[in-house]
């Protein structure tokens, strides 16, 4: 099969882990005789120093023309410490999202045995933990109107949602849950916002009318965050608004031990993004002892979200998995054993596949 992959790997890390990511990817395809096609483009600080902008209309176009997208990270301390600053980063991930239509953020969160021990919670809590993130991407504060008054001593953030934008984020995350343990939750803060009582008006229609069949409940943003830490294993598929999904996704990546295990899938009407759930992480930037796993099963995600290969990301999530049991693993998981570097445990997971 012949597929184009546009590559984006961004800043601090995103070089590093991309680079492991493709290299297995490289590996799925002399393995099981397809044809990738890698297509590299710029965005966020890289794209800003190249070109001034943090989303060239050349990656745009790139995206566009691609089968899928694999996407390493955003974010660097210039931008980041400088809050006078016009163009940043995170402008280029935002405009990305909009411009190609990624509505939908689905961030898997799952407990590997191996490294129950790894997390900070008990392992009592957090065994056979296998939950969902669904978080809207398009809209809400971030994409709404935000500015300074004239003596700049007030600012504001508007948060807005349309009726077409909630259904069809809760459409997504109702069709999920059949696939799964036949569970919503929905999480909002409707007892303040008027865009969280839209959102619960439109989960309750929706289920009524067409998902009466799978179980839903409604929970406050602030009992979520609490209930994802002291029962995280009933926890099925959750969808929530942008904000909020940014910020549970972030939490939830503690449950397993490491935010560099955990992939997601950005999906809408164009092509899909897939991308790690973490940010560049400058401090190691270019030392080679980023995790690059999260990215690699990101890439696992993209064969079978986007291309159908089933079986090529199940060989990809099971190397991953025996890296992980064989303690060849990056220092944030090494847990006082030995700590291979980025390229130590691509090589390990390369090999791994084409055994």
């Amino acid at each position: 099969m012949k597929k184009t992959i546009s590559v984006l790997p961004g800043d601090g890390i995103g070089p590093e882990i991309i680079e492991q990511a493709v290299r297995v990817l490289k590996t799925i395809e002399k393995k099981y005789k397809h044809q990738f096609e890698f297509a590299y483009g710029l965005v966020g600080a890289a794209a800003i120093d190249a070109t001034g902008d943090p989303y060239p209309a050349e990656t745009h176009e790139l995206c566009l023309q691609s089968d899928a997208i694999l996407f390493g990270a955003i974010g660097d301390p210039k931008y980041d410490n400088d809050p006078k600053a016009k163009v940043r980063p995170e402008q280029g991930l935002l405009r990305m999202r909009k411009s190609l239509g990624l509505f939908a953020n689905l961030r898997p969160i799952q407990v590997m045995p191996a490294l129950i021990e790894a997390s900070p919670l008990k392992a009592e809590r957090i065994r056979n933990v296998d939950f969902v993130v669904v978080r809207e991407l398009t809209g809400g504060i971030y994409f709404g109107d935000k500015g300074r008054n004239e003596a700049r001593d007030q600012a504001y953030d508007v948060c807005a949602y349309s009726k077409e934008e909630v259904d069809r984020i809760l459409r997504v995350s109702f069709e999920l849950a059949r696939t799964r343990r036949n569970k919503l939750t929905v999480v909002d803060k409707a007892n303040v916002l008027e865009t969280s009582r839209l959102w619960r008006e439109c989960a309750q229609e929706m289920h009524a009318k067409e998902y009466s069949d799978v179980h839903i409940e409604f929970l406050f943003v602030d009992n979520a965050a609490m209930q994802m830490i002291t029962r995280p294993s009933e926890f099925d598929v959750i969808v929530t608004e942008n904000m909020f999904g940014d910020i549970l996704t972030d939490e939830a990546s503690v449950i397993t031990g490491s935010l560099g295990l955990l992939p997601s899938a950005s999906i809408g009407a164009a092509v899909g993004l897939f991308e790690p759930i973490h940010g560049s992480y400058p401090q190691a930037a270019g030392k080679n002892i980023a995790n690059p796993i999260a990215t690699v099963l990101s890439a696992a995600m993209l064969l079978e979200s986007s291309f159908g290969m089933v079986q090529e990301a199940q060989a990809i999530r099971l190397a991953c998995q025996e890296s992980i049991e064989a303690g060849v693993v990056t220092e944030d998981i090494a847990r006082g054993g030995k700590a291979y570097s980025t390229s130590a445990v691509g090589d390990w997971l390369c090999k791994k596949i084409e055994a």
